[in-house]
């Protein structure tokens, strides 16, 4: 609880003044930093533009006005054209096992070393203004400042993606974009051109998949997986490659919102996922997540299933296991967002030497492209220049000029060989970067796909039946939910017969949700396989026991009890949960004569915000929270998303007991307080089939 309030105003010591119209000045002191142009030059006035008389025209001459209206008239820069919106923190990478036997990197050789870092999460679709929450993909990507030169691992939440070819990437984004004709949806793909699209490329079924599970709906940045995608080599000091996929395991856990949650939770906070990452790190509850490997070579690449060049297939965990050889530790937000967050340059192609790219064709695309974009975005080649993007270790080239050059060679050569400056940098073969000698087939030339990637429905069946029950549930009730937007009728059929490829119980419950007959398979380009289950693919299932990272909402109001919200706060935080205080007021005046400030209005604060609930308010209050509809909603939704509620006896008695709350072992006295805890752990999944029809 806070209850050191402050009201006093420090506006009143910083020599503020009132002018002759009434605006406000503040004049620097002896010891106070003085407002300059950007040239240095000491501002007199910045409330009033140069006028010829007080009531006169602004005057041309008037260089500080026009510095200040110039320079913010250019603020904003291109915006990222797919993971515009992002949110980012400083941290570091530790080896705790060595690779040395694998690849020379010194980053994934020399353990124990704390090595700076930056990673950013993104959604895809939405712009840099959209919300948080929406049902997508999210972005993850690391840049590792290794003294070998700076290492991006660019991935997403999701270790398999929607197409096998770069090619198909303008198409996929094109269509999942807003409609350019109407210009909406925003942040959407539940409508007609995203499925019009998918439902004519069967390679897209996979990630589809994951998308309408709950991994498209992370309930935080600290509770999401994070995949490198792409198979990548390591290198030895021999020379030998062995094949490698990278993997980040939150500490936390997998964990997710449902989607009625979801949604209401963009309303409530567009900034959800943000605020939640700077709160985290600001409290000292740092995020973490383990880094793994997945190690193989092409001789077991070759027995595998499926072809692991196709980046619509992930190598399942129980065929490859995860081997875990170090973790990352996000410990400081970001000082600037736009100076770091928005001007960090993510490039596949940024990796030390020891580690080399795969022939996956879709990688090879976006070795091109993230290079390519940062040049329109951040408006030169000098973009590696920028303090966020530039390496850490020392570096040197012969590149010269460009839009926004900040450094200053001093030397007469930028070329080479030569022999005028012997200082000058050279190339070396024993510590530069040495692409693999891979032996390539004798094939031709052409625009040709292995049909190796032709299994589009094996991996999804896996995925969906690999699925708890009411994980399975969600999947078919997000098919439902997004085909149901889709207002072309062919288009929904299509969809429906990859669908059965996938699982026929799983079509039959779209179809049925939907209110249409199953229409004959699609054409299989290849036979579907019934591939083993993989507990690692689930996210209910694999939810920790823990209350480590969540939140708890305490609803309080004028004359609450004291102590018994200190009982819960105390007993939440010992468990390793924050707590946020709720009320109908922003301050309010427990029983004691503590006057504390909520972290939230009841108005502001709704429930979803929360992991658990509890409400702790006196019989005065609780009558009138019952005739108010945000109170009523907060218990409702609490109870509709499966939570924990603990409850008094006048919420019991004046709220509870007038909405169809079921008092089942997740809603619980606040006697009961060791039970609460325990409950608010977790959720009860059973209730929710009784409070939403899923397909």
């Amino acid at each position: 609880m806070n209850n050191n309030i402050d009201h006093i105003d420090p506006a009143k010591d910083m020599n503020t003044e009132r002018g002759n119209g009434g605006e406000t000045h503040q004049r620097a002191g002896d010891d106070t930093k003085v407002l300059t142009t950007q040239q240095g030059v000491a501002i007199a006035d910045n409330q009033n533009s140069l006028k010829a008389g007080s009531r006169g025209p602004t005057l041309l001459e008037d260089f500080v006005l026009r510095e200040k209206i110039n320079h913010f008239d250019h603020e904003r820069i291109p915006e990222r054209i797919v993971h515009a919106r992002g949110s980012a923190a400083h941290g570091y990478f530790e080896l705790t096992e060595s690779l040395e036997e694998y690849t020379t990197a010194k980053v994934l050789t020399e353990t124990g070393k704390q090595t700076p870092l930056f990673t950013r999460f993104s959604t895809v679709a939405g712009n840099k203004g959209s919300k948080d929450t929406p049902r997508d993909v999210r972005g993850f990507a690391v840049k590792i400042y290794t003294e070998e030169g700076n290492w991006d691992i660019v991935g997403n939440n999701m270790p398999i993606f929607f197409i096998q070819d770069a090619m198909k990437f303008p198409d996929l984004i094109h269509a999942v974009k807003p409609e350019p004709d109407r210009g909406f949806p925003q942040a959407a793909s539940a409508h007609d051109t995203f499925w019009d699209f998918v439902s004519l490329s069967p390679e897209t079924m996979h990630n589809l998949i994951w998308l309408m599970s709950d991994r498209g709906l992370p309930r935080s940045l600290r509770m999401m997986e994070g995949f490198g995608i792409h198979s990548y080599r390591l290198i030895n000091k021999e020379g030998k490659s062995t094949f490698v996929r990278f993997h980040w395991k939150p500490v936390l856990g997998v964990q997710s919102t449902t989607w009625d949650e979801a949604v209401k939770i963009s309303g409530a906070d567009p900034d959800y996922h943000r605020r939640d990452l700077f709160e985290s790190i600001n409290n000292g509850d740092y995020p973490e997540w383990e880094f793994g490997v997945q190690l193989f070579t092409q001789e077991e690449a070759n027995e595998f299933p499926f072809d692991h060049l196709d980046a619509t297939k992930l190598i399942p965990e129980e065929l490859v296991p995860v081997k875990v050889v170090g973790k990352m530790v996000l410990n400081r937000y970001p000082d600037n967002f736009f100076a770091e967050t928005e001007q960090v340059a993510f490039c596949p192609s940024h990796l030390p030497p020891g580690v080399d790219f795969s022939n996956d064709p879709l990688l090879q695309g976006r070795l091109f492209s993230y290079l390519d974009t940062q040049l329109s975005r951040l408006g030169s080649p000098n973009f590696a220049q920028i303090p966020i993007n530039a390496p850490k270790c020392p570096f040197a080239n012969n590149q010269q000029d460009g839009h926004m050059q900040m450094q200053v060679p001093k030397t007469r050569v930028l070329y080479e060989p030569q022999s005028l400056d012997p200082t000058r940098p050279r190339e070396s073969a024993k510590r530069g970067f040495n692409s693999f000698h891979e032996q390539l087939d004798d094939g031709v030339k052409g625009r040709v796909r292995d049909e190796s990637f032709a299994d589009h429905y094996s991996q999804p069946r896996m995925f969906y039946r690999s699925q708890t029950a009411i994980e399975q549930a969600h999947i078919a009730s997000a098919y439902a939910f997004e085909l149901g937007k889709v207002d072309t009728a062919h288009v929904r059929t299509r969809m429906l017969s990859h669908l059965i490829h996938i699982d026929e119980d799983l079509a039959n419950r779209v179809a049925t949700a939907l209110g249409m007959e199953l229409p004959e398979p699609a054409d299989a380009a290849a036979p579907v396989q019934d591939m083993a289950t993989s507990k690692a693919l689930q996210t209910i299932g694999l939810t920790p026991d823990s209350l480590k990272g969540r939140m708890i909402g305490i609803l309080v109001a004028e004359g609450s009890n004291s102590s018994e919200i200190k009982k819960f706060e105390d007993a939440a935080k010992a468990q390793g949960a924050s707590v946020k205080i709720v009320a109908p007021n922003k301050e309010v005046v427990l029983d004691d004569g503590t006057r504390i400030q909520a972290d939230e209005r009841l108005a502001g604060g709704p429930s979803v915000m929360f992991d658990a609930v509890v409400s702790i308010i006196m019989p005065e209050q609780a009558k009138k929270l019952a005739k108010d509809s945000a109170a009523l909603d907060w218990f409702n939704d609490a109870y509709a998303h499966c939570k924990a509620i603990a409850y008094c006896g006048a919420t019991d008695e004046f709220i509870l007991s007038k909405l169809p709350i079921e008092k089942d072992e997740f809603v619980t006295p606040l006697a009961e307080l060791d039970t609460f805890i325990t409950n608010a752990k977790s959720r009860l999944w059973e209730r929710e089939p009784k409070v939403r029809d899923l397909a």
